[in-house]
């Protein structure tokens, strides 16, 4: 049996979709989210085989979510909208597969039959966007969306990775690997990502070290795997 999440702004749309996906008795709904921020947590936690992504949802879109996924753990992707068939023609080459709602029932079980007989990853690079120009993140009980250049810097921790912009700090779903590739931020140590526009002074230490202090005042390590790159980056010699 495939697990999957269903990700839908529509309590009913997300409810009736799990209903029919449970009487195909192929594929368990282990999690469901109501936003794209929800569905990002769900989904790099619990690593589910498909995820049924709504295309509308408020802040976040469908396509703006399914760009903010690391590709080594991607998921297969159905779309479910209540776009008519002709808007979704792009769809039809890039995506495993899309339903319009309201669901008709044989029609999802012929998407069902696809995902259970199929092993190929489906290329979605057509539909994903190069760059991201928002990080979605949570702090202090709420939902934040930063924009990528007021990012000082970003690093992993133990409870995640946090996005900083000098003035507040905050948790995102998104991997490291994910900002370093669609984001201005550039590596500077195995933990940290920083803005080359954020960067005050670059301090030489011993034994080839480096450390970063950004406009805020803040310190960031530079190891010494990154520091060549770093100085490329800026110009330096």
């Amino acid at each position: 049996m495939l697990n999957a999440i269903v990700i839908d702004d529509e309590q009913y749309a997300r409810e009736e979709l799990i209903e029919l996906l449970h009487e195909t008795k192929q594929i368990q709904v282990i999690k469901q989210a109501e936003n794209a921020i929800e569905g990002l947590q769900f989904i790099n936690k619990l690593k589910p085989d498909i995820i049924f992504l709504d295309i509308q949802m408020p802040q976040i879109t469908g396509i703006k979510m399914l760009s903010m996924l690391n590709p080594d753990t991607m998921p297969k992707v159905v779309f479910t909208t209540a776009y008519d068939q002709y808007a979704l023609q792009a769809f039809e080459e890039n995506a495993f597969d899309y339903l319009l709602k309201p669901v008709d029932p044989a029609r999802l079980e012929k998407t069902v039959e696809r995902l259970v007989k199929s092993t190929e990853q489906p290329n979605y690079n057509a539909l994903i966007h190069k760059q991201l120009e928002h990080v979605p993140c949570v702090g202090h009980n709420r939902i934040l969306i930063i924009a990528t250049e007021d990012i000082e810097f970003a690093y992993s921790g133990l409870s995640g990775v946090y996005i900083n912009t000098g003035q507040q700090e905050a948790t995102s779903q998104l991997t490291l690997k994910v900002l370093e590739e669609k984001t201005p931020l550039i590596r500077c140590h195995r933990q940290y990502l920083v803005n080359l526009k954020a960067i005050k002074e670059i301090q030489l230490l011993d034994n080839s070290l480096a450390e970063i202090v950004t406009l805020s005042g803040k310190t960031l390590p530079v190891s010494r795997r990154y520091l060549k790159l770093l100085k490329q980056n800026l110009g330096i010699l």
